[in-house]
Parts: C-alpha cells; structure tokens; sequence
C-alpha cells in the first residue's frame, strides 16, 4: 500500500492549547498523507511567510509525525556527494571496514556490519550496514579530553578526499536542522531561536546506510526493523529504492516513496518529550530491498548537556509533564544500549 505524497496547507495555529489538545485526541485516527512542506517561506524577513510553513511543519508533526521537505537549500553537488561517499567506503574489503568498527567508540562513531544492529529489539537483526559520522571535534578539544558522553573523535577511512566531502554534507544539515527547528519554536510558540543553543554543539549524527538486496529469509526478515527515532528530528536522502515504510495510525504500513529533490523528515522521542506528545513519533521500518538500497539519514539530537523537559506552552490549563527531565546525553545512552549487544551490561 502506496501513501499519498502531497502539498499540504493544514495547520493548527501556534500557541492554540486547544488546538493541540485536539491534535492529540486525534492520535488515534490516522492519515494517508505525507505532506510535502516548502521551506523556502522559513528564510523569508516577513514573520507571517515563516508563520505559515512553520504551522504546516506543526500540523504535519502533530498528525502523521512524518513530513517531506523542498527548497530545504541543501545544493545539489553537496547531496549527490554523500552517495558517491557511501558507495565508496562500502565498496571497501569487509577488513577495512572492520577496523573502523563502532566497538572501537563509546561515542557512536564508526562501522556497523551487516547483522550489527537489531532497532527492533523482537525481531531478527537488521539486515543493513551503517556508518556513523558524529559532531567533528579534534582530539585535543577540553570535551574530548574529559571523555564527555558522545565527545569523541570520528573515525576516518582512509579514502582521499573522503572526510571532506561528508563533512560538507553534515554541515548542510545542521544548517538545514536549525531552520527546521526554527519552524518548530514558532508552531509551538516559544521564541523562534530557542533550540539555537541547544542545538549548536550536538550529538547529531550523520549515518551513511546500505542495504544489500535480498529476499527475507528466516532470522533475516528485514532491513531496518520497527523502531521510532531517538532524537528532535531525522532528515533522510533516498536513492530510489523502495523500502521506507511507515506505521499508519490503525497499524497499516504505508510506502513512503521517494520524491526527487525532496528530504524526508520525521520527528524523534526527544522532540515528543519535550512537546508533552503533542508532536508524534511515528513507527517506521525498512523492507528488505529487492535491489540495491543505499539512504543517508542525519539524526538532529541536541547538545549533550541539554535538558530536554516539557515545555510550557505544550501544557494546557491544570496538565501535568508526562516526562521527567533528563539530559540529551543520558536518554541516547539509553536508547542505544538497548539496540546494540556490545552495549548491554555484561557484554
């Protein structure tokens, strides 16, 4: 089954508690549609252009928590770049790869192997092989030193060229994440630049992904399996191949197709947490590819130290937090611990 990809002008106006109240009720509907949203607006000097892309963000996040974004300025030669980076360094001998391996990092850094992963901790592991690119800080940096959480270096191959053209891409996208998160703070009626600082200095992670094609075969039945994201917001470039799915609202899994020049973006359980659920994480998954399938996705979590805790303007008159506050750093650590063995107490 096909979702709809469409423009979409739907909103809930910012600051309006009633709104979100019946945006959240409204959780157990479901939509078809993944809104195809045109950033350009967000960059505009007139408040009420970048008022009314940041209530499409809003509406999109509240009802479907998966949204398309266009005009998003990321240059095309930059984009183009990070598959021909990804094609390179998984094209490398199993060895090579091994030697930059993510049990080298306590920081989330470096090479999964095909298996390495299980998102869906139920089911069989994920047929995929990753690569992880953190915030780029030098081995001399007072974080690093201290050995502060997700405060390491990255690991390089040796492939000319390489770092740079990744890091250019990494770059796009946290400028790219920041107008993003400009649109939230508007829909959501803080000031515009309240995640700037929260957000300058981030654990975001680029992860550069490749799925072998394959038939699913017992104890290999998927490609990524169900998971929601960790972080504020992922934003994800396809090649093509079909393989995204996501988990409509009455449990029907739905295509989410690739659109030419477009991101696909969806919202992440800190960013819930910090809404009080009036955003949605939503259920998504990869299908084994019956070709080939490389993505490229970067994951927007927030600074480590940041303290992700309700904000007021998500409460409504006498409501109460559902969520205790809890440091960036500390709720990844969390989360990857029980999506990778090596991880696990004892391991």
């Amino acid at each position: 089954m096909i979702g709809t990809v469409y423009d979409w002008t739907g909103c809930v106006r910012a600051g309006d508690m009633a709104g979100h109240r019946k945006a959240r009720a409204r959780k157990d509907g479901f939509m078809n549609e993944i809104p195809i949203i045109d950033l350009a607006g967000l960059r505009s000097n007139d408040l009420s252009e970048r008022q009314a892309v940041a209530g499409r963000l809003g509406a999109a996040c509240r009802h479907v928590g998966f949204f398309y974004v266009k005009n998003h300025g990321i240059p095309e030669m930059v984009a183009k770049g990070i598959f021909t980076a990804a094609h390179r360094l998984f094209a490398q001998p199993a060895a090579e790869k091994e030697k930059l391996s993510i049990k080298r990092s306590p920081h989330n850094r470096g090479y999964v192997g095909v298996a390495g992963e299980r998102l869906d901790t139920k089911a069989s592991p994920d047929q995929k092989e990753a690569f992880n690119i953190g915030f780029d800080l030098p081995a001399d940096d007072p974080e690093v030193l201290a050995a502060k959480p997700f405060r390491g270096v990255n690991l390089w191959p040796d492939l000319p060229g390489w770092r740079d053209q990744v890091l250019a891409y990494y770059d796009a996208c946290m400028t790219l994440q920041l107008t993003i998160h400009r649109g939230f703070a508007l829909d959501l009626g803080i000031a515009e630049d309240f995640f700037a600082d929260k957000m300058d200095r981030p654990i975001a992670t680029l992860r550069l992904l490749h799925y072998p094609a394959g038939e699913p075969t017992e104890g290999a039945e998927i490609g990524a399996g169900e998971h929601t994201d960790y972080g504020n917001v992922t934003i994800l470039a396809t090649d093509g191949v079909a393989g995204l799915q996501v988990r409509r609202r009455d449990g029907v899994w739905l295509d989410a197709p690739h659109v030419d020049g477009a991101f696909v973006c969806n919202i992440g359980d800190c960013l819930m947490r910090w809404t009080n659920d009036v955003y949605v994480s939503t259920p998504h998954r990869v299908a084994r590819p019956k070709a080939e399938r490389y993505s490229v996705a970067f994951f927007a979590d927030a600074n480590p130290d940041a303290v992700v805790e309700t904000l007021p303007t998500c409460l409504a008159p006498g409501e109460r937090p559902r969520y205790a506050p809890i440091s960036c750093a500390d709720y990844l650590r969390e989360r990857l611990t029980a999506t990778y063995d090596h991880l696990k107490p004892g391991s």
